[in-house]
């Protein structure tokens, strides 16, 4: 388990490797026609305009296209992300309800008229029959509500990572099983609105540093330690700091959604802190959640 957990959530960016790649092609490329191409160089401004230009655009085009192939990853997640809500509502909505209101009594029988005479002695002769009393609400048997559902920490590390697109379904079913229980359904929803806003300030969790290779920082900000002791856990990405500082200062609705998330993630890693163990503190640190908030906390200034 701690193998895949590990796998799943180690950052991965196929996107910016093949920009890295197609740059470093390009600039091979350019490189060997300067040294091997016809001596000389443009006779004009411009000509050393046009050449320059010429060996910049590419570049700019290849990155664009990352950007664009990130963008359509990020909607593709949140496809998923979607899916998997409407699942768990159609669940819900699919449980029989059980009918409250009693039965309708059935019409009673029309009495044919009698004759005077005949009416008064039968009328005497028979005792008024009591109707027995129909049961209260109240009284009907309830029954007992269902247990509430509780995701397995293995569960919701993986589900914390997020899906990597639409064919990760085994995170997309942990997804959808973490979910399905309250307190678990707060953190992902929360972790999800802070990674999208993150993604909007150009910071992609995926680009950021793991965890350290030790729980114990963990375990002293979960045990409520702060300063310079939890320094190891800071995010080393200086630029992306930078911005999130920036939209936490202008920004009301980043700043509350990142207050709200560093909130629900502490409960969440105070909670399953016994449960987890060293390894699974780790794993979920790594996750993309986990970036986040070490970004975050890095930020507010809980690592001095």
């Amino acid at each position: 388990m701690t193998e895949r957990l590990r796998r799943l959530t180690e950052g991965r960016d196929p996107a910016a490797l093949v920009g890295l790649a197609a740059s470093a092609a390009w600039v091979a490329l350019v490189l060997l026609f300067w040294l091997l191409g016809p001596e000389g160089s443009p006779a004009s401004g411009l000509g050393r305009l046009l050449a320059l230009a010429g060996v910049i655009l590419p570049l700019a085009l290849i990155w664009m296209a990352v950007g664009l192939a990130r963008a359509i990853e990020e909607l593709r997640t949140e496809a998923a992300l979607l899916r998997a809500r409407m699942d768990m509502l159609r669940g819900s909505e699919g449980e029989p309800e059980r009918p409250n209101a009693r039965p309708a009594a059935e019409p009673r029988p029309r009495a044919e008229p009698r004759p005077a005479a005949q009416a008064r002695p039968a009328a005497a002769a028979r005792a008024p029959a009591t109707r027995p009393a129909a049961p209260r609400q109240s009284d009907l048997p309830l029954e007992p509500p269902p247990p509430p559902v509780q995701a397995e920490p293995a569960t919701l590390i993986i589900a914390l990572n997020f899906p990597d697109g639409p064919d990760d379904h085994e995170t997309i079913s942990a997804l959808r099983t973490a979910l399905a229980d309250p307190e678990a359904a707060k953190v992902i929803r929360a972790a999800q609105d802070i990674v999208t806003l993150l993604a909007q300030q150009g910071v992609y969790t995926d680009d950021l540093r793991a965890s350290v290779a030790s729980a114990t920082p963990w375990r002293r900000l979960i045990a409520g330690q702060r300063g310079p002791a939890l320094a190891d856990l800071a995010a080393a990405d200086a630029d992306g700091a930078e911005a999130i500082a920036r939209a936490m200062r202008g920004d009301e609705v980043f700043r509350d959604a990142a207050q709200h998330f560093m909130r629900q993630f502490d409960r969440t890693l105070a909670r399953s802190a016994e449960e987890l163990g060293d390894e699974g503190i780790l794993a979920l640190a790594s996750t993309r959640s986990g970036r986040a908030f070490a970004l975050l906390a890095q930020v507010m200034g809980m690592f001095g």
